[in-house]
């Protein structure tokens, strides 16, 4: 399904904490814009909160300023004007709290979550999810304004929420449906249910409270983190930077010596635009994530929320509420955690941008996000890898988180069961030295500040009795005894005297006994920080660089097994991956890997044509057109290996001349072309398979100057063309019906053959049998060598005498010597097709039958008609044209029938006759016609095209290829009942399916042609490829030649037009012999 049009978003921002995580979250704001997920013309912005304490309010307001501030630079101020919000879409993104489940936050949490239809392959983060929910579900329709989400929750929102926005001010909220119960511990929306306007915003209200908040049915409009502030508002709460004390709020306030001030945006900015809140209640209040007791702080806001009462007490607040959504907030319960991420009831694991080598050892219910695991790695139910490379045998039971291990902390899990426990690996920065730390924590652990507290899902006394650990190796002996807590504990080696830390350094406290106290004297001997003071000194780019890395390594795994195992699976949005994040050449390499190590020209091709891929997605669209001519002389080494079967050599001197065109676009887009026609080679090579099934019976030769004439009818396809096309055809299988036709009531494809005493070769083509445009004479072998070039003068005939094996271009005998020695002469070969070039209807391979045909009957030697339709497929790939099997089946056999290839090499073609009820071959003489464009079609172009989409498995490509083929049944089905109006819907469903493969197939003048010869058929399609050429019809009504000429007459734009009688052809390829002549 086409994704709708979203949000043209004019400024992005990302906040966050700490100062030095802005250039890492603008590079990751960045690389999504290169993935097609924010508009390429959106500014982007990461901005630090101007103190880790401003709140969600406070980072608004600053974030606000930010946007403004460069928007008035942009348009060519000197001061900030909030006129340039009158025309902004603005989303603010609030990255919010540390997280204790993922060092970069909430926002950049990876889900169990795969998306095959994005562009560019990548894990998908909670941020990637709401900038979907903003940009093509909420945002859609709203006027201009600044857009607020929070990023620690998860939402999901149909894909129309059904927003009005009529008649809109002020500023809205977002509300999604929860239980009372979930609400006790979260934020409600009290609304007018007249008019939707906000009455109050409860914070853990009371059950009276809550209840009053309920809808009718039972569930309450949960507060989401998303709110809309209307320009006009949003210009109000701007206008608050510049007056103490909200001016604190904001970076321009903090460095003109502003005291920081802590706001609330749901309980400070929007709670004052609620209609129920009195202006003394406001004043006196206080947000949640403030204490009480702090009477300077108090003091100071109140006098911040004085402010906003004054600028933003008259906007109104309307609330849109959501039923069919779903909201759920990302609390630190790991338990919590480790259930958003796994499905307890499911079948099986859930497995996303993984390579796992024993997929059965992970249990059902359990969840494997982009990791590499090697060799027996047990995954308990409830329990979660994520961005791990882990060898095994490794046992993880029920229960457990385990983030961030690579292959060298695998040993440290080996004869271990963990249960119940978040084992993390983390990079920091130590004194500006990259470094590892690894923390450990139980599943039932609490991280409130409050309470008893639990560490390893034991009381701390009983941690104590357990590990040895005591009181004042966590805390300072003056420490209160309330701020002695799991987030203050000093319990995570960052720094060893003598050795590097491992997993190691913390698994020792689940058996704390086993080495007899070593690990608690080397625990106590390692500087160690806690929870809290780790947060600021981790290293966010070097997370996510190992992150990257990790994805890119199983990456390249699931390309090699993608080529190898031959999966229907496009490596295309990997290939966009590697590119844009600089990993083109280990995926390179890679692609070589296989093309070179496997036994099958088929996947050998398909390993070429995405390296082509890569070179094309290299040069990003500015290196011309992916099409053209793949016949350099430097890259003929590299194709003689191919040639003479040398895969690996062929490979490995591609990629030599390879890098030597990655400079520019330019050179890349070259290279590619003859990556694809490097992969065309082996398509050839393949296809070549078919002579197995090519043979001929010696007969009576005729006497010298007795001509053998051959003559064939058109073909029309009525359903599944394009499978027949290699490698469609033996990678897919291919299945198509076609109609043997007579077109005016004539044969129009023909050829001729006799003997003749001269030992040369005599070519001729034309229009007619009668009538010879170009006249050809081969007296030497040199006159053949362009045998393989399908644009040079008469290449299918000389192609036709080698393929016949009259002539042999590699012998060392002289052409004169060939044909004096077997045949005691030469031949002359006349060769005339009445149809225009590009018709569409198989003219070329059908002409190359003829031409076969009559060739070795006059050598002396009959083929059948089945030996013939493989005979062209050979012919066909000497000459370097390609191209399918369905037009020889259509033209060389007689009436209608399905042809059909196997999913297999060698290339064999089976036809089945199609019987149809009687009468009704009459019936469709009647009532078909064959409509001459006047427009030229480029079949080859269009084949490259399609060979690409394959080659590349586009989902679209791969369900129209299956398509094409299961869809023969029905129209043979059709056939068999006699059915014009059946007939007439495969027709427009095969026209449907071509389009599909072929984008490009329908000019704009021929679209115009068929709508208006739409209400006088039952169906209709353009011929072959399509592209141009002529246009079948299956008309309503019988006879309606006259008819649709008056009606094409009236119609302007159509061109050189021309309409022409079409019947069924029961003969198929005739040959006859006919008395000698003198040639012309």
């Amino acid at each position: 399904m086409e994704q709708p049009k979203g949000v043209d978003w004019t400024v992005v921002i990302l906040t966050c904490q700490y100062k030095d995580s802005v250039e890492v979250f603008q590079r990751e704001l960045e690389v999504r814009q290169k993935r097609e997920q924010i508009p390429a013309g959106t500014l982007l912005l990461a901005v630090e909160d101007p103190e880790t304490c401003v709140g969600s309010g406070g980072a608004t307001l600053n974030a606000l300023l930010v946007a403004a501030e460069h928007l008035s630079a942009r348009a060519g101020f000197t001061v900030v004007t909030s006129d340039v919000l009158h025309s902004a879409w603005i989303l603010i993104l609030h990255m919010g709290r540390d997280f204790p489940f993922d060092d970069c936050g909430r926002a950049f949490t990876c889900l169990p979550v795969e998306n095959p239809r994005a562009p560019v392959e990548a894990t998908v983060c909670n941020l990637d999810c709401l900038l979907d929910v903003m940009s093509y579900r909420l945002g859609p329709g709203c006027p201009p304004g600044v857009w607020v989400c929070s990023t620690d929750m998860r939402l999901s929102v149909p894909l129309d929420p059904g927003i009005s926005w009529d008649g809109f001010r002020g500023a809205r909220v977002i509300a999604l449906p929860g239980s009372t119960a979930y609400a006790r511990n979260h934020g409600v929306y009290l609304t007018d249910p007249q008019v939707g306007l906000v009455l109050d915003i409860y914070y853990q209200g009371t059950e009276a409270e809550i209840r009053r908040c309920a809808r009718p049915d039972g569930r309450v409009p949960l507060v989401s983190g998303v709110t809309f502030f209307s320009v006009e508002t949003a210009e109000h709460l701007l206008a608050t930077h510049v007056s103490p004390p909200l001016d604190a709020c904001t970076y321009m306030g903090l460095d003109s010596g502003a005291q920081p001030v802590q706001l609330s945006l749901f309980f400070d900015i929007l709670l004052c635009m609620a209609r129920n809140v009195s202006r003394e209640d406001f004043l006196a209040g206080q947000p949640p994530e403030i204490r009480q007791g702090n009477t300077d702080v108090a003091g100071y806001l109140q006098g911040a929320r004085a402010k906003l009462w004054r600028e933003l007490r008259d906007q109104p607040l309307t609330m849109a509420y959501i039923p069919d959504g779903s909201y759920s907030y990302m609390t630190s319960s790991a338990s919590e955690f480790l259930h958003s991420l796994t499905s307890p009831g499911a079948p099986g694991p859930q497995v996303v941008y993984s390579q796992v080598e024993e997929l059965q050892l992970l249990e059902a219910g359990s969840s494997v996000i982009s990791c590499l695991l090697e060799g027996p790695v047990h995954l308990g139910p409830g329990s979660v890898l994520q961005h791990c490379h882990l060898q095994g045998p490794i046992h993880i039971g029920a229960g457990c988180f385990v983030s961030g291990l690579d292959t060298t902390q695998s040993k440290a899990l080996h004869g271990l069961e963990l249960r119940d426990v978040v084992l993390q690996g983390h990079h920091m920065r130590l004194h500006g030295n990259p470094s590892r730390v690894f923390t450990l924590f139980g599943c039932l652990d609490s991280w409130e500040r409050q309470g008893t507290g639990t560490y390893l899902n034991m009381s701390w006394s009983e941690f104590f009795q357990k590990t040895g650990i005591r009181n004042w190796d966590l805390w300072d002996p003056d420490t209160p005894p309330a701020e002695r807590h799991l987030l203050s504990a000093r319990l995570f080696p960052v720094l060893h005297p003598s050795r590097a830390l491992g997993p190691r350094d913390m698994l020792w406290m689940l058996d704390p006994h086993e080495d007899g106290g070593k690990a608690l004297w080397a625990w106590r001997a390692s500087w160690r920080l806690s929870w809290e003071q780790l947060q600021p000194r981790l290293d966010r780019a070097a997370t996510l660089a190992s992150r990257r890395d990790l994805f890119f390594r199983q990456a390249l795994r699931k390309a090699r097994h993608v080529l190898q195992d031959q999966q229907d699976l496009s490596l295309r949005p990997l290939i966009r991956a590697a590119v844009s994040e600089g990993c083109a050449g280990p995926l390179l390499a890679t692609l070589d890997q296989v093309a070179a190590g496997t036994g099958d020209p088929g996947v050998a091709a398909r390993a070429l044509a995405c390296v082509a891929d890569v070179l094309g997605c290299w040069a990003e669209g500015r290196g011309g057109l992916r099409s053209g001519p793949a016949a350099n002389p430097d890259w003929i080494r590299p194709f003689s290996y191919l040639e003479c079967g040398d895969l690996a050599g062929g490979v490995e001197a591609l990629a030599q001349e390879r890098d030597k065109w990655l400079s520019r676009p330019a050179l890349l887009v070259r290279a590619a072309r003859h990556y694809e026609g490097a992969g065309q080679i082996l398509i050839r090579q393949a296809v070549m398979s078919a002579q197995h099934f090519v043979s001929t019976e010696p007969v009576e030769p005729p006497a010298p100057g007795q001509w053998v004439v051959a003559e064939c009818p058109a073909r029309v396809d009525f359903s599944g063309g394009w499978s027949d096309t290699p490698p469609l055809a033996y990678e897919l299988g291919g299945a198509v019906v076609g109609m043997a036709v007579r077109v005016d009531g004539r044969r129009p494809i023909g050829a001729r053959a006799r003997r003749i005493l001269e030992p040369t070769l005599w070519l001729a083509m034309g229009p007619r049998q009668d009538e010879m445009a170009m006249k050809i004479v081969c007296q030497s072998l040199d006159d053949l060598q362009d045998y393989c070039q399908p644009h040079a003068p008469g290449a299918l005939l000389k192609a036709a005498f080698i393929c016949a094996g009259i002539v042999s271009v590699h012998s060392k005998l002289s052409l004169r010597e060939q044909l004096l020695h077997t045949f005691g002469g030469g031949f002359e070969l006349h060769t005339w097709s009445e149809l225009p070039h590009g018709s569409g209807l198989g003219t070329s391979s059908i002409l190359a039958g003829t031409a076969l045909a009559a060739l070795q009957r006059a050598a002396g030697r009959m083929v059948g008609t089945e030996a013939l339709i493989h005979a062209v497929l050979h012919l066909e790939q000497v000459l370097t044209t390609g191209g399918g099997w369905q037009d020889q089946v259509g033209g060389l056999m007689p009436g209608i029938k399905i042809g059909r290839s196997r999913a297999q090499l060698p290339l064999k073609v089976e036809v089945e006759e199609i019987t149809v009820p009687e009468g009704f071959v009459q019936t469709l003489n009647d009532h078909l016609l064959l409509v001459y464009t006047g427009k030229t079609r480029l079949a080859r172009n269009l084949l490259q095209d399609v060979l690409r989409s394959w080659y590349a498995r586009l989902p679209a490509v791969v369900e129209n290829a299956h398509g094409l083929v299961q869809h023969t049944k029905e129209c043979a089905e059709a056939f068999r009942q006699g059915s014009l109006p059946l007939l007439g819907k495969c027709l427009t469903l095969y026209w449907e399916q071509k389009k599909l493969m072929a984008p490009g197939c329908e000019p704009l003048a021929v679209r115009h042609m068929m709508d208006v010869l739409a209400p006088y058929v039952h169906g209709q399609s353009l011929a072959g490829a399509g592209g141009g050429g002529f246009l079948y019809l299956l008309t309503k009504e019988p006879r309606q030649k006259e008819a649709l000429e008056a009606v094409l007459a009236k119609t302007e734009g159509l061109g050189n037009y021309s309409i022409h009688l079409v019947e069924v052809d029961t003969w198929g390829l005739s040959l006859q012999l006919l008395g000698s002549e003198i040639s012309t």
